[in-house]
């Protein structure tokens, strides 16, 4: 399989700025998007309530599809966006229940894209991927933060991890 990549947009507005940066990444690069709010998915489970929800089908395609997985999400309260954290949190299911596909994301690469009306956010933003990928046994391939106040027609979308 040749190196394929997804981004993986979690916002909650479909026309919003990270979605107008993943869609001018998307173009540039010639990159498949994954948006979460197409799709139903359920908080995480401790007694897996939840499995007949889109996750697990949408995370097995993603899987067997894709190589490197870039997260896209605005900061919302100093944090990942809730449906992107919804996301994360159901990867315990591939911990727990779905252990071969979880296996599968090892070797894998993720990148994060961010956007805020800052310049720029603290590192530690960035710590729920780096661990989860480290967990997961993924390679974290680095992040981009963009300023939706300067975003504009113009503007060059360039991530150097792509």
């Amino acid at each position: 399989m040749e190196n394929k990549t997804v981004i993986i947009l979690g916002s909650s507005r479909k026309n919003g700025n990270t979605t107008k940066i993943v869609d001018a990444l998307s173009k540039e690069h010639n990159i498949d998007i994954v948006n979460l709010s197409d799709y139903n998915i359920s908080y995480y489970d401790y007694e897996s309530k939840n499995i007949d929800d889109d996750f697990l089908p949408l995370i097995r395609g993603i899987i067997e599809k894709y190589d490197t997985l870039i997260f896209a999400t605005p900061v919302y309260w100093y944090n990942m966006s809730g449906i992107l954290k919804v996301f994360f949190d159901r990867f315990s299911d591939l911990i727990r229940i779905e252990k071969e596909t979880g296996r599968k994301l090892r070797g894998k690469k993720i990148g994060v894209i961010s956007n805020s009306h800052d310049n720029i956010i603290e590192d530690s933003f960035y710590i729920p991927f780096k661990k989860t990928s480290d967990y997961l046994g993924m390679e974290y391939l680095g992040h981009a933060h963009f300023n939706a106040n300067v975003l504009n027609q113009t503007t060059k979308i360039e991530l150097t991890f792509i």
